[in-house]
């Protein structure tokens, strides 16, 4: 695996003549030539990595540089789940739904929404039902009703292809 690219430059790819040198336990060791730093890092038997290069001097740390790369990973994978976790999900219902399956949808959607997702609830007609509109809203509102968690309509429904959609997010 390369150290360039993604990661930051390492050893003699440092280009600046001069760096803040910053030691494997946090000390600022204070600005040193690039040869010095190298030397140090060296004698204790790691890395001279590259942290900001944007800076004036650059800030280098002296540390392992497998181990700055499993830090690097674990942050990046761990700012993905954040995001993740606050997907959209996504339950259809139907006007002909017996009532006991809308309760565990309910359930289902007070789960999502207790764990901070987004939630679109559709309803979904077929043939003749699409023709009483009115009574599909209804069954929606009615849906919504038994969540019984506080809520916020996010997008209010609307009517689009095989039925109506709204997106709820907890209040």
């Amino acid at each position: 695996m390369s150290s360039q690219g993604t990661h930051n430059n390492v050893n003699e790819r440092i280009r600046a003549e001069s760096l803040r040198v910053i030691s494997e336990d946090g000390e600022n060791l204070g600005v040193l030539s690039k040869a010095d730093a190298l030397q140090l890092a060296r004698e204790k038997g790691l890395d001279l990595i590259e942290i900001v290069a944007a800076a004036n001097p650059p800030v280098a740390r002296i540390m392992s540089f497998d181990k700055f790369r499993y830090q690097a990973d674990k942050e990046a994978k761990q700012k993905n789940r954040a995001e993740k976790n606050k997907e959209m999900k996504r339950i259809r219902i139907t006007p002909r739904a017996a009532r006991n399956d809308l309760e565990t949808k309910a359930k289902k959607a007070r789960a999502f929404l207790e764990r901070g997702h987004r939630i679109e609830v559709g309803i979904f007609l077929r043939g003749r039902e699409k023709a009483n509109k009115d009574f599909a809203k209804q069954k929606l509102q009615e849906f919504l009703d038994m969540l019984g968690v506080e809520y916020t309509v996010a997008v209010g429904p609307k009517y689009g292809g095989r039925g109506f959609s709204t997106q709820i997010v907890k209040k």
